[in-house]
């Protein structure tokens, strides 16, 4: 009997927690042309890149700039971390229409660690917009979250904050 009880209150748990996860609260989108942060969590790293003339290969720079040449030869990287209590929803960081969406199978290192995460399952998005121009968000599958689920096509038009 207390087996019983012990599974109910598990179970009841795992779906309170799926849930909160799966959540997807309504936003309030400022008006403007800015850039909205694609994601809940906590900014765990700013990066400018500028590609130089000489090729990085190696380490994070070598990575940032596979990552980046198909958007600017300088850009920021910006790296969010979503907890297993942040809102696992991703929104479009400004309107545009998607020109690009690659998804890459990978590992399942720890997504707060910028360097290994790279390496993780990923999805590229490339939005374009006519004011700013070109903005890529990648989401990487981390240690729990071990899967990446993109809800936008190829030449589908989205619109900032949803």
């Amino acid at each position: 009997m207390l087996w019983l009880l012990i599974l109910i209150i598990v179970v009841l748990l795992l779906i309170i927690f799926l849930l909160n996860f799966y959540r997807d609260p309504k936003r309030k989108i400022p008006k403007g042309d800015n850039i909205l942060s694609p994601a809940d969590g906590k900014v765990i790293g700013i990066l400018k890149f500028k590609q130089d003339k000489v090729r990085v290969n190696k380490g994070l720079f070598g990575k940032i700039e596979t990552l980046a040449k198909d958007i600017a030869k300088e850009c920021y990287v910006i790296s969010i971390f979503m907890s297993v209590f942040d809102v696992h929803v991703n929104r479009a960081p400004i309107d545009g229409k998607i020109i690009s969406v690659k998804h890459e199978k990978g590992k399942f290192f720890a997504a707060y660690d910028l360097k290994k995460s790279l390496q993780n399952e990923k999805n590229e998005v490339i939005i374009k917009n006519n004011k700013v121009g070109k903005v890529k968000v990648i989401q990487i599958a981390g240690f729990l979250a071990r899967r990446v689920v993109c809800k936008v096509n190829k030449n589908e038009k989205v619109i900032k904050g949803r």
